[in-house]
């Protein structure tokens, strides 16, 4: 166990949910990751699907779905951390999270907050119980600007917010 970490025992949360395109893995969804394991025994993770993620019209290339999960599931089995998660194609911004009884949790980041109160509103609205929203700060580049795969696509940035060029 890391320093800082909490037993397995403490955790305020069985399951929490978080979800992403994971394209281009960067510092930013390192700590997004790092969160949703710090704060639960297991966690729910939605990767985009190829066709979700033509959707969303990112302004540059992305990944195949096959290839942003192999990446996270190397970044998750690097830490010790495959076991605990469960990833899924991700077809909608929700998931399992707007019906399923056993997510405690939702862990974003400042950009996606939002996201993660419409779906309370949605689960309440099922007369589900809202779920606790882990809300992490963006990771700013050297520049003072968050971390994206967009910039590190648009190489502005590396994928640990150095500036580049």
């Amino acid at each position: 166990m890391g320093f800082g970490a909490v037993p397995m025992s403490e955790k305020r949360l069985r399951l929490v949910s978080l979800g992403g395109t994971f394209d281009a893995l960067h510092i930013g969804h390192y700590f997004l990751l790092q969160e949703a394991f710090d704060v639960a025994d297991r966690v729910v993770i939605g990767i985009t699907s190829d066709e979700f993620a033509r959707e969303l019209h990112k302004p540059h290339h992305i990944d195949c779905y096959e290839k942003r999960l192999a990446d996270l599931k190397r970044f998750l089995e690097e830490r010790g951390l495959l076991d605990r998660a469960e990833i899924f194609p991700l077809g909608d911004p929700y998931g399992p999270t707007i019906d399923s009884p056993d997510i405690e949790g939702i862990v974003v980041s400042e950009e996606t907050e939002g996201r993660a109160e419409e779906i309370n509103r949605l689960r309440a609205a099922k007369g589900q119980r809202s779920l606790l929203i882990i809300c992490i700060k963006m990771i700013l580049a050297e520049d003072g600007k968050p971390v994206s795969s967009t910039r590190i696509r648009h190489q502005e940035v590396d994928r640990r917010g150095r500036l580049i060029g």
